[in-house]
């Protein structure tokens, strides 16, 4: 995608997860090393995780996830360091009903793609630290 477009992109998923319509999630590029940022829909949970999915199995950000756990997520004012945990089965089933009924018919390319549960992370906790 050419980068005037991306940017674009970016740029309208910034205004949406400002109205608290998508997150930002960044990540930490599992080939450059950089962080890069993308907009995407997703599902609070009670616990006080997120669920998010990927509509396309290779979605840099999901790529990015399953090489480094640890991103940020940005929502309406919100930001906070996270750890995705890759779901299966139920879970990951789950994630994507959600995610479908939650943003209708376009939602409905999602299960080609792998799918999280974002989990708050401890103040200063690295991978393996505290966070459990």
């Amino acid at each position: 995608m050419p980068l005037d477009r991306r940017a674009a992109e970016l740029e309208v998923g910034e205004q949406l997860a400002s109205w608290g319509k998508v997150i930002v999630i960044e990540t930490r590029g599992r080939v450059t090393g950089r962080r890069v940022r993308a907009a995407i829909g997703f599902v609070d949970e009670p616990d006080g995780s997120i669920l998010v999915a990927a509509g396309d199995p290779d979605a840099a950000w999901a790529a990015n996830l399953v090489a480094d756990p640890r991103a940020t997520v940005t929502v309406e004012d919100s930001r906070r360091e996270v750890e995705a945990i890759a779901l299966d089965g139920r879970d990951w089933a789950r994630a994507i009903r959600e995610l479908i009924l939650k943003y209708g018919t376009p939602a409905e390319r999602l299960g080609a793609g792998p799918a999280f549960r974002l989990v708050p992370r401890e103040a200063g906790a690295g991978p393996g630290e505290g966070g459990d």
